[in-house]
């Protein structure tokens, strides 16, 4: 990366503009050393925070990145009530209906769905395992498809309260991510999301870059959708063509 400060100061300055954020109201610390770019703070919500760590690639290029961003959460629950919300999106999702269901608290595996044999393998269509720590959501085990790893993850971040998602799910068989991969992905998320019209809603995908088209019947439903789309891993951005139609 060239221009130190310089270069810092302009990516800070493009997401500030991309964004509409004001970073005086939310700071955000970038430090170059040793070849690694890291990128500290919080934000509002899942956009920036995707948007910002797109910009911090762009300006360290192949150097290692090391993102801390969390976004904000405003009413923080106490005791086991956000991995209790968590596995309960997983216990009710359609899509993962196969799937064992566990938690880790206090030290303890805790089975929710299913059992597991000595190997540790799910007995249907795959393990997902809930570790929550200060806000962060882990995700491990196994899962059949790439779009059922990123669609657990959304499920993740439905729960609230959450200040990031860690998404460490297997694909077993492997499976590589595409533009078709994405757009099934993300059919499965909006189709999984009560608060929207799934059917009515176009995707399409190119290079880490979605784009809706459709229509819906309220503002808040196309920025559910929208939300949606900046949920999903390895998406960046989200062009947001959807008409609303009283």
């Amino acid at each position: 990366m060239q221009g130190g400060d310089a270069a810092l100061k302009q990516v800070l300055a493009d997401f500030e503009h991309e964004s509409h954020l004001n970073l005086h109201n939310h700071p955000i610390h970038m430090s170059f050393s040793g070849g690694a770019l890291t990128v500290a703070g919080e934000v509002p919500d899942i956009a920036p925070k995707k948007r910002i760590v797109r910009l911090a690639h762009s300006l360290n290029g192949a150097g290692e990145l090391v993102h801390r961003l969390r976004v904000k959460v405003e009413t923080p629950v106490g005791g086991g009530a956000l991995p209790d919300s968590v596995c309960e999106r997983l216990l009710h999702a359609v899509d993962v209906r196969h799937c064992v269901i566990c938690a880790f608290a206090k030290g303890q595996l805790e089975m929710l769905r299913g059992t597991m044999d000595a190997a540790g393998n799910g007995d249907g269509s795959g393990a997902i395992e809930v570790t929550v720590q200060d806000g962060v959501v882990t995700l491990t085990g196994q899962v059949i498809s790439l779009s059922h790893r990123r669609l657990a993850g959304v499920l993740a971040w439905w729960a609230g309260s959450c200040c990031e998602v860690v998404n460490l799910l297997d694909v077993s068989p492997a499976e590589e991510n595409s533009d078709d991969e994405s757009t099934e992905a993300l059919h499965l998320v909006l189709e999984a999301d009560p608060c929207v019209r799934a059917d009515q809603i176009v995707v399409k995908s190119q290079n880490h870059r979605v784009i809706l088209e459709g229509w819906v019947s309220s503002e808040a439903e196309r920025r559910q959708a929208e939300q949606d789309a900046w949920y999903l891993d390895q998406i960046d951005r989200v062009v947001n063509r959807i008409d609303v139609r009283a």
